[in-house]
C-alpha cells in the first residue's frame, strides 16, 4: 500500500519570541543617552513583543492574523519576511519568494507616482521591463489615472494602499504575499476588487498571510485564522471560529473597562 505523504509547510514559525529593550527614562538627548550609558545609569525594561508563537502555513492557505493594536501582528511578520531576527525560536521560509506589503511599502513620499511604481517594483525585485510592461494595468487596477505625475506625499492613505496593493500583485504568482492592515483601506469597491485579485492568486497556488483589525474581512477571504493578544497565541482554527471568540472577548473587555 502506497503511503501518502503530506507537502511540507511553506512557512514554519517554531516558538518565536521577541523581545525589545525599552528605556525607562527617556534622555533629553544623544550625549545624554550615550554618557548615562557609559555610567551604567541607563534603565531600561524587557517588552515581550511575541511570545513562544508556533504555526505553519501550506502553499495555497490564506491565513489571517487578528488581534488588538500592540499585539504583536507586524512584528510577526517582519520576522517572517526577515526584516528582523526573532529573539528566540525561528522561521523556515523561502524569504526570497516574500512580498510584504503595508501602507506605501518603498514608497519615496517625494517622487511622483510613476516613478514609484519602478521604485517599489524594483524593491520587490521586479526587472525594469517587467514593470514597463505591467505599468498600464497597474494603473488601472489601482484607479490612479491622471494622479501618476503627482508626488506620493499629496495622495490619500487609500490612493497609497490602491497603488502599493497594485504593484505587488502585478506578478502571476507572487509566491507568499503578506498583507498588513492593507486591505482595510479604501471604499468598498476597492476592497471587493482586492478580494477578487486575492482568489485570483489563491487559484495560482500562492500563499497569502493578511493582518487585518476586520474580522468580516477574515471571514470572507481567510482558510484558517491566528489571534494574538498581548504577544501570545491565543487561538488558531476556522476564521469563523476565531473571528466569533475574538469578537467575544472584545465585548467582554469593553464592558470590564466600561
Amino acid at each position: 500500500m502506497e503511503k501518502r505523504t503530506e507537502e511540507k509547510p511553506i512557512i514554519s514559525v517554531q516558538h518565536v519570541s521577541m523581545h525589545f529593550k525599552v528605556p525607562l527614562e527617556g534622555a533629553s538627548s544623544l550625549k545624554e543617552y550615550v554618557i548615562g550609558g557609559l555610567r551604567g545609569k541607563n534603565k531600561t525594561r524587557i517588552l515581550r513583543a511575541l511570545d513562544d508563537i508556533s504555526f505553519e502555513v501550506r502553499r495555497g492557505e490564506i491565513l489571517g492574523i487578528i488581534g488588538t493594536n500592540g499585539s504583536g501582528k507586524s512584528t510577526l511578520l517582519k520576522i517572517i519576511s526577515g526584516a528582523l531576527l526573532p529573539t528566540e525560536g525561528r522561521v523556515v521560509a523561502d524569504q526570497d519568494s516574500i512580498q510584504l506589503l503595508t501602507l506605501g511599502t518603498g514608497f519615496d513620499r517625494e517622487l511622483t507616482a510613476r516613478e514609484n511604481v519602478y521604485l517599489s517594483g524594483a524593491l520587490l525585485g521586479y526587472s525594469r521591463e517587467f514593470i514597463r510592461r505591467k505599468y498600464r494595468r497597474i494603473v488601472e487596477f489601482a484607479e490612479l489615472e491622471g494622479f501618476m505625475e503627482q508626488k506620493v506625499k499629496n495622495f490619500s492613505s487609500g490612493m497609497v494602499s490602491r497603488l502599493g496593493f497594485a504593484i505587488a500583485t502585478a506578478r502571476e504568482t507572487p509566491g507568499i504575499l503578506i498583507l498588513d492592515e492593507v486591505l482595510s483601506v479604501g471604499d468598498m469597491f476597492f476592497r471587493e476588487k482586492s478580494a477578487g485579485r486575492i482568489q485570483e492568486m489563491i487559484h495560482s497556488g500562492a500563499t497569502v498571510l493578511i493582518v487585518s483589525h476586520s474580522v468580516d474581512t477574515i471571514r470572507k477571504n481567510c482558510t484558517r485564522a491566528l489571534w494574538l493578544e498581548r504577544g501570545r497565541q491565543r487561538m488558531e482554527g476556522p476564521p469563523g471560529e476565531v473571528c466569533a471568540a475574538y469578537t467575544k472577548w472584545g465585548r467582554q473587555e469593553k464592558e470590564g473597562k466600561g
